[in-house]
Parts: C-alpha cells; sequence; structure tokens
C-alpha cells in the first residue's frame, strides 16, 4: 500500500491543509514565544489541534492565521494553550515525592527558621503535580498535616497556558483520575463531587497558581527549597536547557532539591553546582548560595 502524501491525508481528512512551509512559520513563532522545538514529525499534531482554531475564527488557511498570530498577541498566547502538551496524572514518578517526603520534610520540620517552606511546580499543567506534592506534604492522618499548615508551606504552580492555570484554580478532576491518588490520601484530601472529585480546601489553600513563560523574567525575590521542573525540558534545544537549568539551580536554597523527568538529565555547566541524590533527582549543597 503506498503512503499517503500530506496532500492526500489533508484531503481525507479534511479543512485547511498545512504545508510544510506554513508548519515552519508556526514552528518558529512557538520557538520564538515559549522557546520550544517542534520537530517535522509533530506536524500531524499541530494541524490537529490548530484546525478546530481556524474554524472558530472562520479562517480559511493555515496562511490566514499565521498573518493572525503575528499581529494579535492574545492569539500567540492562545496557539501556545493549544500546542503545549499537558500529559500528567497524580502521584506520576513516586520516587519523586517519596525523597520530598522521607529526605526533605524531617529538614524542613526540625529548622529553626522561621521563613516558609517554598516549592515551586514549574511546569504545573492541570494541577497533578502541585496537589501531589500537597498531599505528600500534609501526610497521612490529621494530626501529622500540622506541620504543614504551622510551618507556612507555600506552593507556586506557573504554566506557560493560561487553560492549565485555571484548572488548576479549579482542582476539581475527573472520576478516572482518583485510583492514581493511593488511600489514605485520597481519603483525606480530595472530596466527591457530582461529576468527579475536588481536592480538599487543606491542600488547594497551600498552592498559588499564575501564568509564567520559564524564559521570561521571573516574579520572586526568594529561592525555593524544591523546585519541579518534570517532563519540559524535552521540549527545548540545548542552548535553551542550559539557560534554564542554569535559572532554576540559582533560584534553589542551599540544600534544595531539583527534581526532574523520568528522561531528563542536567546536562550543562549547571550540574557542577548540584549533587545527584537519586534517579533524576539533585540537591544544591549547603554551603552554595
Amino acid at each position: 500500500m503506498n503512503q499517503l502524501t500530506p496532500i492526500d491525508r489533508d484531503s481525507l481528512w479534511g479543512g485547511a491543509p498545512l504545508s510544510d512551509t506554513e508548519f515552519r512559520e508556526i514552528a518558529a513563532l512557538l520557538h520564538q514565544e515559549a522557546r520550544i522545538t517542534l520537530p517535522p514529525q509533530k506536524v500531524t499534531l499541530v494541524r490537529s489541534r490548530l484546525s478546530r482554531r481556524l474554524r472558530e475564527k472562520g479562517l480559511k488557511t493555515f496562511g490566514d492565521y499565521i498573518a493572525l498570530i503575528r499581529r494579535d498577541a492574545d492569539e500567540r498566547r492562545q496557539m501556545i494553550d493549544l500546542l503545549t502538551t499537558n500529559h500528567t496524572h497524580f502521584f506520576r514518578e513516586q520516587h519523586h515525592f517519596n525523597h520530598l517526603r522521607n529526605e526533605m520534610m524531617p529538614l524542613w520540620r526540625d529548622r529553626k527558621s522561621h521563613e516558609p517552606v517554598r516549592i515551586w511546580s514549574s511546569a504545573s499543567s492541570s494541577g497533578e503535580e502541585v496537589y501531589t506534592i500537597a498531599m505528600t506534604l500534609l501526610g497521612q492522618d490529621v494530626r501529622e498535616a500540622q506541620w504543614a499548615r504551622g510551618a507556612n508551606v507555600q506552593l507556586f504552580a506557573t504554566d506557560i497556558s493560561t487553560e492549565m492555570v485555571a484548572a488548576v484554580r479549579r482542582a476539581e478532576y475527573p472520576k478516572s483520575h482518583h485510583e492514581q491518588i493511593p488511600q489514605p490520601w485520597r481519603k483525606l484530601w480530595t472530596k466527591d463531587t457530582r461529576d468527579g472529585f475536588a481536592i480538599a480546601a487543606e491542600a488547594r489553600n497551600l498552592v498559588t497558581a499564575s501564568q509564567l513563560n520559564l524564559f521570561d523574567r521571573w516574579p520572586w525575590r526568594h529561592k525555593f527549597e524544591a523546585i519541579f521542573c518534570r517532563n519540559v525540558m524535552i521540549y527545548f534545544n540545548e542552548k535553551a536547557k542550559a539557560e534554564l537549568e542554569m535559572r532554576l539551580v540559582a533560584q534553589l536554597a542551599p540544600g534544595g532539591a531539583l527534581y526532574m523527568g523520568h528522561s531528563e538529565r542536567m546536562v550543562s555547566k549547571a550540574k557542577e553546582f548540584m549533587i545527584p541524590c537519586g534517579h533524576t533527582m539533585y540537591r544544591k549543597p549547603e554551603d552554595r548560595a
């Protein structure tokens, strides 16, 4: 059987065709705005995710859409929302949360400083990661949760997608995701709703969610005791990875932990300032500012 050409596929699927030149223009704009690299094999993903947007805007061609995103900053942000992948689930890569609970939490509970414990979920998607962090810190019974309230724990969730930030703030999830949360965390820190479940107020109240492009200026003067930057480096080229890694290390407090995705490793000079402490986990030495 002969393979379908792009034109053949377009004629079968309906809708506007996406030429190689138009794909490269969209990829260039995405890289310009978000430093995300789109390889040629993502052409089908781009066409499928943006075709509906063309219809919503009453546009006939991808050329028309490119002209629109070049002049309209709001539409560029909408394009980023549509093209950024948002696959996640609760307690994903469990070993990170085991390390957070068993190695980092005792340090925070015993320290004499009255500074808040600050943790950043830097590519939070729809919130499963940051609420897993919250549940991990609150623990497995109500008495254990008192430390998190008393220590003034602050969790920050950011994502480039405004739609995902809104999902974090809603903190509501389909019933099919409930089994991802182990008991007794599920019993303590979630509440059933008509269509699924919501994160309990005790966990929600620890979280502040906001939109952030990781390559823009970061708004914080303070440093973090832990940063989760997982499964996002894979979308950047080597230069962008190196830049982001150096900024993340600089934003960590001495002794802080950096958690990366399962297929990610520190690749830049930044790793000289960190100590590996497990699979895709790093600690900043106490004597490093």
